[in-house]
């Protein structure tokens, strides 16, 4: 049986980053590895700097995503104009109460620039993470602590993906990821998009296919690198009985 914690991601916006091509930064259809490392590093307390704790979580994460609701992408049209006074860096200072200048060229420290910005809207998601291996620190037992009580304010990809609900359900035991996801509460009606690790299969009951995406986040040099395979499937939730 695996030990596991059950999330719920629920918010008007939130967003699952992956590669950024130029300005366009993209979302992926469900939350990854990635995604999962940095919001639970962020609950303890840890930042950049913990490179490489970030990267040995990201690699000890095994979970299991079910897309309860939504799933449509807006693009967000952002555009600032880097050369008015209160962005310039000697009063660029940040939440941490420090100056935090801006790095490269100086083409990158004035003028406008234009972004755009994906975002999943009105969606809903439940997750079973677990890791692998279990007695390293952070345990399971430490990122349930953090989620009850985190060192931070928690948000789902961008800073402005505020969550509507709290995150963490509940910790519970599974013998598979797929299991404790599929039957996790608030299971929806109809069909039902699943996401689970590789290492436990095909699952011809769920339809499942191999997909591989981009989850290797290169957490020194805060980019997206190498490639992840997980299997994506679908069940048909039954409809309740009629009184």
């Amino acid at each position: 049986m695996l030990d596991l914690l059950l999330l719920r991601f629920d918010a008007p916006m939130m967003s699952f980053g992956t590669v950024t091509v130029d300005a366009i930064g993209h979302t992926a259809a469900f939350p990854g590895r990635s995604l999962l490392a940095g919001l639970l590093g962020n609950a303890l307390g840890w930042d950049h700097r913990d490179a490489d704790a970030l990267t040995r979580l990201q690699a000890r994460i095994l979970h299991a995503v079910r897309r309860d609701r939504g799933g449509e992408i807006r693009t967000d049209y952002q555009t600032v104009d880097l050369g008015q006074p209160f962005l310039l860096d000697e009063v660029a200072w940040t939440t941490w109460g420090r100056l935090d200048t801006r790095g490269g060229s100086s083409e990158n420290k004035v003028g406008t620039h234009i972004r755009h910005r994906d975002y999943l809207v009105d969606s809903a998601f439940t997750i079973a993470l677990t890791l692998d291996p279990a007695d390293e620190v952070p345990d399971l037992s430490a990122l349930e602590a953090a989620l009850q009580r985190p060192a931070r304010p928690l948000f789902i990809g961008r800073k402005n993906c505020l969550p509507a609900e709290r995150i963490l359900i509940a910790r519970g035991r599974s013998a598979t990821l797929v299991d404790a996801v599929r039957d996790a509460p608030a299971r929806p009606k109809g069909q039902t998009r699943l996401w689970w690790p590789e290492r436990e299969g095909e699952r011809r009951d769920l339809h499942g296919h191999r997909i591989t995406f981009t989850d290797e986040r290169d957490w020194h040099n805060q980019i997206h690198v190498g490639t992840y395979a997980m299997y994506e499937g679908h069940f048909e939730a039954p409809e309740a009985p009629r009184a």
